[in-house]
């Protein structure tokens, strides 16, 4: 958990206990197949329509250019310019989905410098600039696009021109500070180069709604604000519970009856506490569409324990499944960020509470609450049980199986100022009643006793399925991000 929750029966709770700990140490989640079970998938509810996993309210502008001089020495002075646009123009047709949420603009041909004034808007109003390199002499011209101050990431296909062995270089200038380059011949990574661009947008129209009575860290608020462009606001209490009362019986019966369906086992939870659960979900779905928000989170350890009608773990798992963001514990760090790497991935998070098994070069990590469809919204379901939450046995909440043999990264954003992470791979889905409900074992990639040796800025971590090292460093380029590897 993260601090400021409340006291358990037993004295300390496990806040308390992080900060004491600290203080000791010195201060210191897009498949295309549709699963079985539970509720719909994102885009598919009569309350919310999403642009893309993340975002609700606009599409992703990318400014397309192609740089290339006919007659250039590289590929060869007989290159046919138009053709060898449109073999890059056929290879984004072939891949729709990785662009279904993105208006490319620009679209045109810069063979001199004068010609960048022509694209000057759309460079203005993209969220990032993708430059595809076709031939040798564009030096010049590229100098000029990034003179507009724009991410940009340049693909540059084997044989385009000499240009690459200056592009190290030029990203250690001022005028290169936002520069990636990816030098491939593989057209699927043009997929890729958007995904840093997503993940701005995405944080830039967020909108973070905070069920607490508790007042809202003024400074990191507005840290965030100013960095990324996300919004922050509390949601008063009274407004859930009026939401709450406003969901038909029947609605909320309708959605427990799904849920007890698709589990494969109701372990605890009483059919009334499925019940109340499912009617404040339906609640929360409705609270974020009102307020044109992508992300919940609550008070529930803290000014919120018992303050609602039901815990709000189904409501949060509902939205993870959906494209939308359910946090525990009104933990804002954790919510930005799940949401970067929802932005980059497409693919919900898991905010858990670890612990080491260094026997194994694993880190469990546990919480009660998982997403199911952890391959995004439209991807398979994990089997799920209905539980209580484990350290109240109390509540309903789904106790996922996370898959083993899935690559999963961890990242936490410490301010607004740097990205912790670390890579590895998950060996089994612990079904023990020790620790949180869900849990996943995770073969860490790198020093297993440099990452606990060295573990700062709270307990929690935020998962997400696949290695999305490359897209990280990326974005953390472009934010003006410390990236570090805890392990």
């Amino acid at each position: 958990m993260t601090p400021n929750g409340p006291r358990s029966q037993g004295g300390m709770d496990r806040r308390a206990f992080v900060r004491c700990a600290l203080a000791l140490a010195g201060g210191c989640a897009l498949c295309l197949r549709a699963g079985r079970a539970g509720a719909q998938p994102a885009g598919t509810s009569a309350v919310t329509k999403l642009v893309s996993p993340g975002c609700r309210r606009s599409r992703v502008k990318v400014a397309r250019l192609y740089l290339g001089v006919p007659g250039g020495h590289w590929p060869t002075p007989k290159l046919d310019i138009a053709a060898e646009q449109r073999r890059y123009d056929a290879a984004f047709e072939r891949m729709p989905e990785a662009f279904a949420d993105v208006d490319f603009t620009g679209n045109r041909l810069l063979s001199k410098r004068e010609d960048v004034a022509a694209v000057q808007d759309a460079l203005r109003e993209a969220d990032g600039v993708l430059v595809i390199h076709l031939s040798m002499g564009i030096g010049a011209v590229l100098r000029e696009v990034l003179a507009a101050g724009r991410p940009t990431v340049l693909f540059a296909a084997p044989y385009s021109g000499h240009e690459w062995s200056g592009f190290g270089a030029l990203r250690k200038e001022p005028l290169g500070a936002k520069l990636e380059c990816m030098l491939t011949s593989d057209l699927g990574e043009l997929a890729a180069a958007v995904r840093p661009f997503r993940a701005l947008h995405h944080l830039r129209e967020a909108r973070v709604l905070d069920v607490t009575t508790r007042p809202l860290p003024a400074d990191y608020t507005q840290a965030v604000a100013s960095r990324f462009g996300t919004e922050i606001r509390v949601l008063a209490q009274p407004r859930v519970l009026a939401a709450y009362e406003a969901v038909p019986l029947p609605d909320a019966e309708a959605e427990a009856r799904r849920w007890i369906r698709g589990a494969t086992k109701v372990v605890e939870p009483p059919r009334e506490e499925i019940v109340n659960s499912c009617r404040l979900a339906l609640a929360f779905e409705r609270l974020l569409a009102e307020d044109e928000a992508t992300c919940l989170t609550v008070d529930c350890y803290g000014t919120m324990y018992r303050k609602l009608p039901a815990f709000p773990c189904v409501g949060f798992v509902r939205l993870n499944d959906m494209g939308l963001a359910g946090i525990c514990e009104s933990d804002l760090t954790a919510a930005m960020t799940f949401l970067l790497l929802q932005g980059l991935s497409g693919r919900p998070g898991f905010i858990s509470d670890p612990t080491l098994d260094v026997s194994k070069r694993a880190i469990i990590l546990a919480h009660c609450l998982g997403s199911r469809r952890m391959d995004g919204p439209r991807g398979p379901a994990q089997p799920y049980k209905l539980r209580t939450i484990m350290e109240r046995q109390e509540g309903c909440v789904p106790q996922v199986k996370m898959r083993v043999g899935q690559r999963v990264t961890q990242a936490w954003l410490v301010g607004t100022e740097k990205l912790l992470y670390f890579t590895g791979t998950i060996i089994e889905s612990p079904d023990v009643d020790r620790g949180c409900r869900t849990k996943m074992t995770v073969r860490v990639d790198g020093d297993i006793e440099k990452l606990w040796q060295n573990w700062a800025h709270g307990l929690h971590r935020v998962t997400c399925y696949g290695d999305v090292t490359a897209d990280l460093k990326r974005f953390c380029r472009f934010a003006g991000l410390e990236m570090v590897n805890e392990a």
